[in-house]
């Protein structure tokens, strides 16, 4: 059911800035009377409010008969747009001041300037999107890799919630037969066959275990895989870090300690996205600055998902051991990767001994670098994908990315739990509604079929201005 706000609103939808073109957009029950007032198309009488839908128009914007810009409109007619309303985009030549100038022509007729995501929220609120799809916009607007890419447009465009979908339906099915049956309790009725409910629930569980299982995945896949790069000071970690971000983000010098603090960026190697985090350097120190820093680098080693632990290959001292000692426990479960860097500094037989007596201390992917010259960055780069092995995501697959999905579903799936038991243990009727109906609310929480204004809110309010 549409439900159209009386208000009409207007934004800038392209990045600030000068540029080629610029869009200016406007939703609302009036959006066609007002840009009429202050467009003049090339053909005469050919006013928006009766121009046909997803149709374009060439004319001018004027400020009291001065030409301000020559411009494309676009028309999109309600319910048929992504607001659900009537909705005009304005194509301008993207200078500040035409754009400025645009906006206050829109906002002396009656325009409001719209808030943060307030465009995707009124495509929640007239049905065009549920709550899922709506925060999965903003994913698709974040999305800096194939991956991530695949999976925003996946879920907006109602894969997650076709699977939610099916789930609300069997339990609201099973919840309806229970509920009757204590209607007819006097009378020792059984509608909901007890032993179909209980292969139900553990075929859900299945399904919302998945789900939540998918988490870890598309959470790496979202936001990056978190690679950090350890080792002793001056071993090359920020030189390394400067060469896969392609930018001089962290100072490199002959200076012991110089980086004290956790630097970080997002790097994209064939379509997946790395969080590299370069760290200070392993060292004893009496700097209580460095120290801290230090500090940051082991709980940066237990975040992590993948080591690069990057080595000296002119300077491998009886120190490497007690490195090995702190480092080496703390990557279970992590994959860790061995990058003996300044190999343009050894010759064959010093690498061969290098590697002999590293032999001893840990066994892991090796790999023979030079960051300065960039030698062997590229097997670096192989090694990390190999160690990222995400799997193929087809285009049916459901994977979560959304931390606030990922609790409800945690949530929904206790529930299932408590119903499984209540079944196995033959409970009354009532309790297991009360255990179904509380796995439907977690689920309908995820869609937007219950919501708060709060929650809204605080999802739409991180949307950009004109989305």
């Amino acid at each position: 059911m549409i439900m159209m706000n009386q208000e009409t609103i207007c934004a800038i939808a392209t990045p600030a800035g000068v540029g080629g073109v610029a869009i200016i957009r406007v939703s609302g029950p009036d959006a066609h009377a007002i840009c009429d007032s202050i467009y003049f198309p090339a053909k005469k009488g050919n006013l928006l409010v009766y121009q046909a839908p997803y149709s374009m128009s060439f004319g001018q914007i004027r400020s009291e008969n001065e030409i301000l810009d020559e411009v494309l409109i676009s028309v999109f007619k309600s319910p048929n747009s992504f607001t659900g309303e009537d909705t005009v985009e304005i194509n301008c030549h993207a200078s500040s001041f035409i754009q400025k100038e645009i906006l206050k022509l829109l906002i002396a007729n009656a325009c409001r300037l719209a808030t943060a995501g307030e465009f995707t929220q009124r495509a929640f609120m007239n049905g065009k999107l549920d709550l899922s799809q709506a925060e999965a916009v903003a994913d698709l607007i974040a999305s800096s890799s194939s991956a991530s890419h695949r999976l925003a447009m996946s879920q907006m465009r109602g894969g997650f919630s076709t699977e939610l979908k099916k789930l609300r339906e069997q339990l609201l099915n099973f919840v309806s037969m229970i509920e009757l049956e204590l209607d007819f309790s006097e009378e020792d009725v059984e509608f909901a066959d007890r032993s179909q409910l209980l292969a139900l629930a553990h075929a859900m569980r299945l399904v919302i275990a998945n789900l939540v299982s998918s988490f870890s995945l598309g959470n790496a896949i979202k936001n990056g895989i978190p690679v950090v790069i350890v080792g002793e000071t001056n071993a090359g970690k920020s030189t390394l870090l400067n060469h896969l971000l392609k930018e001089d983000k962290a100072i490199v010098s002959d200076i012991h300690g110089t980086t004290r603090d956790v630097i970080e960026d997002v790097v994209n190697i064939k379509g997946i996205s790395f969080r590299f985090i370069d760290t200070a350097g392993i060292r004893d120190t009496v700097d209580e600055i460095e120290t801290m820093g230090i500090e940051r680098t082991f709980q940066q080693i237990k975040k992590a998902a993948i080591i690069i632990w990057m080595i000296d290959a002119t300077q491998f001292s009886e120190k490497i051991e007690s490195v090995a000692d702190k480092i080496v426990p703390i990557t279970d479960g992590k994959k860790l990767i061995i990058a003996f860097n300044k190999i343009d500094k050894i010759n064959m037989e010093e690498q061969a001994v290098l590697e002999e007596e590293f032999l001893s201390y840990v066994k892991a992917t090796r790999i023979y670098l030079s960051a300065k010259y960039k030698t062997n960055t590229a097997s670096l780069e192989k090694a990390l994908l190999q160690a990222a092995d995400l799997p193929e995501i087809n285009q049916n697959e459901v994977v979560i990315t959304n931390m606030r999905h990922y609790e409800a579903l945690s949530k929904s799936l206790l529930a299932i739990d408590r119903l499984i038991e209540g079944l196995n243990a033959n409970i009354s009727g009532d309790f297991l509604s009360q255990d179904i109906r509380e796995c439907m609310h977690h689920l309908e929480e995820i869609t937007g079929q219950i919501s708060t204004d709060e929650v809204l809110a605080n999802i739409f309010g991180k949307f950009c201005i004109g989305k």
